[in-house]
């Protein structure tokens, strides 16, 4: 039928182990890991391939990971401040 060099096995078992990684992901962030929480978020370096990948992946990665930086920072800033001014009522 199809010329496909992968046969469709492949795809649903990789499927399923990215369905049952992500399930263990979000379980595992509801966990208070300590300091080993951020060795748990490097798993991203070899769960994602980024390790073995071109130098490129490296750059969108790390851009990636900037840019949320500047999303987290600029949003638990607008958090922090909310109480330092008084708007007069009216």
């Amino acid at each position: 039928m199809s010329d496909h060099p992968i046969p469709l096995r492949v795809y649903y078992t990789v499927f399923g182990a990215l369905l049952l990684l992500t399930g263990v992901t979000v379980g595992v962030s509801l966990v208070d890991l300590g300091p080993l929480s951020t060795v748990v978020a490097l798993v991203i370096l070899y769960f994602m391939h980024v390790r073995y990948s071109p130098r490129l992946t490296w750059v969108f990665a790390a851009g990636g990971f900037f840019w949320l930086t500047i999303l987290i920072v600029l949003t638990m800033g607008d958090v922090v401040s909310r109480g330092w001014f008084v708007l007069p009522e009216r």
